[in-house]
């Protein structure tokens, strides 16, 4: 299978560093993922990306890095394959089809004119016993041999070298059995039918195998060979008097700006400075529908400007692009290999010794046991076909063990499950879904939970304050609390909010813009915020976030219970702010009234942490902070963020194909019930009030169950839960990819794509597991057919390559896989 060289231009043309191999020795998709894995186990190699058509390699280089050339050299020769370092950079269209293939469509032009004669001659006309026949039959089998078997011989040897054996040991050794036999046959003059038509149509065969896989192979990376395509190699760089000029996209940097005309390809990342257009982001991120952009909205490499003109700032070139990050990803996953996929190794490890040693079993069995061996044949001739074993004991041990050797190449074995994990990879690309890597597909096929974050994934995630609970001073407040007071509820709680990143605090904050001093401002991951306010040369500590936390921080939110009741039924978040009462922590000498009004206080503001100790006429409050138990509640704010529609059918999707649906969320419960109750998941399946650390725990409570877990959160706080559960699922825009603690990825910000990149996942693990078992039955069947004469070696030949096309074939379907 091929796997499409990224080169330095589009996206990829600064950060890491490109290093450009040749590759010799290379013949099937096996070799490819040899080399692969050979590359990829150097030191400072970001990721390797081989092609088999042009026997390339390109070597993308960690940021910073020891590059050494050198090294990549040596670890692909320990690996029996040879690399040379190409010094030009390589060309725009080293992929377009004059290059593509050329190797195999060599090799099949010189057996085809080679073969053909040969099979005419035999089949049509019948000269089979003919000298000059088979004279003409050595000198043409020669040729095929030399020129056409070059390519398997090399590979062999290679392999021979390091001491390892492949599919083009088998090739050789089976095609050289056949030709040697009838060359000494000839030479001898032994008489008899010679098999110089066999030998050649080996090779010629299994070439036309090869040609194909590489052909469909091009096919398979259809995706990845579009997203290379998509950003321009060059740009219209707008210099500070106004002129533009045409300049090479590898020329950019961030702060360049860039002019965009209608239909224009948008070259790298960036940021609209002037002008209002619409831009299509179909293939970047699977929405048909074009995004309208205007100023300080953001573009994406590779995406098309479509009815406007437009001024964008660069903010990120070559491989920091998000195109250049979904190549990446999509390349990891073409590259990787699935846990299942070791079975297939462990048995292609031993396959060609066990291979050899049933050939020569079988070349004993008729050489010096001949009586036998045609009485089991001809048993079992009646169930199966009329064949007719080579004549005479020494033709059919050379003739029947070169049928074994070629029957038995791994290919099919081999190519199984990485044409599965590209088409699926390839496919999940196509509609926006990016899969990391072959064991996170695998996964994927496994899972039989999915548990679902609140805020950004089932809901829209733009949240809105719609009604705000401001309580009104008490007596107590009226003094303690005046500095906090004399503000306006909103313009505290949006000073407050300003600096969050969190949903909830940003809806919070565009409510003002006032500038009040606070200070020791502190996030509590999954909580909410803290600050100090600064007013009248007092300090009072200001609490912002969720109800749970303010409660457990000793907060009394009685007063608004109606409040907090009535919105979170309507599915709303309440956020309450709050600030803590001035507290004594020493201690503190006071008589008479002054000492009464102090208990009173004290217990007025529902502090334990008081004691009365009495000396005389004078007397001793003994005041404990304890925690922050006087702090009082100021308002409330009702955020209410949007269920997104399609997220009732999502969940009705995943619940028909028999998926368990969860909701965690770090919201209250009866807000909680109410988004699970309009997204149709089941109330006892809602659990709310969790931190994001103990999201992770209750994923693993799960997976402790024996549940398969898949976590679709935001890949923000949920990343313990995503690096937690089985598959971790990030709903993401664009900018996002580079996100790395989920396994897959959505490009689009909606939820619908989940229950297809499950079933997609599913789909291609079950093609794997379909492409194992015919690999598995053609070799156990195919070989004790030859072996017993029943397969000729030109019908084994055909057998091997038709194999290949099943296996093949059946991966390719997953292109056209649909969820219905």
């Amino acid at each position: 299978m091929a796997v499409e060289t990224i080169t330095k231009s589009p996206a990829a043309s600064s950060g890491r560093k490109v290093t450009e191999l040749s590759v010799t020795g290379m013949d099937c998709s096996n070799c490819a993922r040899h080399v692969t894995e050979a590359i990829q186990s150097v030191p400072g190699v970001h990721s390797a990306m081989v092609q088999l058509e042009n026997k390339r390699a390109s070597v993308r280089w960690n940021g910073g890095a020891a590059q050494d050339p050198n090294a990549l050299i040596q670890a692909v020769s320990n690996a029996g394959y040879g690399a040379a370092v190409i010094s030009s950079e390589p060309k725009a269209e080293h992929d377009s089809s004059e290059h593509r293939l050329a190797g195999w469509e060599f090799t099949l032009w010189v057996g085809i004119l080679g073969t053909a004669p040969l099979m005419i001659g035999e089949w049509v006309f019948q000269l089979a016993m003919m000298p000059w026949f088979q004279w003409t039959g050595f000198v043409l089998a020669t040729i095929v041999q030399v020129f056409a078997g070059a390519q398997f011989y090399r590979g062999a040897w290679n392999q021979l070298k390091i001491g390892r054996s492949n599919m083009d040991t088998l090739v050789a050794l089976g095609s050289t059995t056949a030709f040697a036999y009838s060359t000494w046959a000839l030479f001898s003059g032994h008489g008899g039918h010679v098999y110089f038509m066999e030998s050649a149509s080996i090779i010629t065969l299994i070439s036309l195998g090869h040609w194909m896989e590489s052909r469909v192979s091009v096919r398979a990376s259809g995706a990845l060979r579009k997203l290379l395509n998509l950003a321009p190699q060059t740009a219209r760089l707008r210099a500070k008097d106004g002129k533009e000029t045409e300049v090479a996209v590898s020329d950019l940097e961030i702060g360049n700006v860039v002019a965009l005309r209608p239909g224009d390809r948008i070259p790298t990342d960036g940021e609209v400075i002037e002008g209002d257009s619409a831009v299509d982001e179909a293939m970047l991120t699977g929405e048909s529908v074009p995004v309208d952009k205007t100023s300080g909205k953001l573009l994406y490499a590779g995406t098309v400007n479509l009815n406007g003109r437009l001024l964008m700032r660069v903010t990120a070139t070559g491989e920091e692009t998000a195109l250049a990050h979904i190549i990446a990803a999509v390349q990891r996953a073409q590259t990787s290999r699935a846990n299942i996929q070791r079975l297939g190794d462990r048995i292609s490890s031993v396959f060609v010794p066990i291979v050899v040693s049933i050939a020569l079993a079988a070349a004993l069995w008729w050489g010096f046991a001949p009586e036998s061996a045609e009485q089991v044949h001809a048993w079992l001739a009646p169930f199966l076909w009329p064949a007719h074993p080579p004549i005479g004991n020494l033709a059919a041990a050379f003739i029947i063990a070169a049928a074994v050797l070629i029957i038995a190449c791994p290919c099919a074995m081999g190519l199984a499950t990485p044409t599965a994990i590209m088409a699926g990879s390839n496919a999940a690309a196509a509609r926006g879904i990016l899969i990391r890597d072959g064991v996170a597909l695998e996964k994927a096929g496994e899972v039989t939970a999915v548990i679902f974050d609140k805020t950004g994934t089932l809901t829209i995630g733009k949240p809105e304050v719609v009604k705000v609970w401001e309580r009104q001073p008490d007596s107590s407040a009226t003094s303690d609390f005046a500095p906090v007071t004399k503000w306006k509820i909103g313009d505290l709680a949006a000073a407050l909010a300003r600096h969050s990143t969190h949903p909830l605090s940003q809806a919070i904050a565009k409510s003002a813009d006032v500038e009040i001093p606070l200070t020791d401002w502190q996030e509590i991951r999954g909580a909410g915020v803290q600050a100090k306010l600064l007013s009248d040369g007092d300090s009072h500590s200001l609490k912002l976030g969720s109800l749970k936390w303010l409660r457990e921080s000793g907060v009394n939110l009685s007063a608004g219970d109606a409040f907090i009741q009535e919105w979170s039924a309507h599915g709303a978040t309440v956020v309450g702010l709050a600030a803590a009462r001035p507290t004594l922590s020493h201690r503190e000498e006071r008589t008479g009234t002054e000492l009464e009004r102090g208990v009173s206080d004290l217990l007025n503001a529902s502090s334990p942490a008081a004691s009365l100790e009495r000396e005389g006429e004078n007397s001793t409050l003994q005041v404990q902070s304890k925690g922050i138990a006087n702090d009082y509640l100021v308002g409330l704010f009702a955020v209410k963020d949007t269920v997104k529609n399609g997220s009732a059918n999502v969940v009705a999707e995943l619940n028909e194909r028999g998926f368990k649906t969860y909701l965690l969320t770090g919201d209250n419960a009866l807000t909680a019930g109410s988004i699970a109750q309009q997204a149709g998941i089941k109330r006892e399946n809602v659990f709310a009030e969790v931190r994001p650390e103990q999201k992770a725990e209750f994923v693993k409570k799960l997976q402790q169950q024996g549940e398969r877990v898949a976590f679709v959160g935001d890949g923000i706080n949920d990343a313990p839960a995503l690096e937690q559960a089985d598959l971790g699922i990030a709903v993401s825009r664009a900018s996002d990819v580079a996100r790395e603690a989920a396994d897959i990825i959505l490009l689009k910000s909606e939820i619908e794509a989940v229950p297809e990149a499950l079933g997609l996942a599913k789909a291609t693990l079950r093609t794997i597991k379909q492409n194992l078992f015919w690999a598995f039955f053609y070799n156990a069947v195919g070989i004790p057919l030859a072996a017993l004469g029943f397969m000729s070696p030109i019908l084994c030949a055909a057998a091997m390559g038709f194999s290949d096309m099943i296996v093949i074939g059946n991966a390719l379907r997953l292109r056209r896989w649909k969820l219905r």
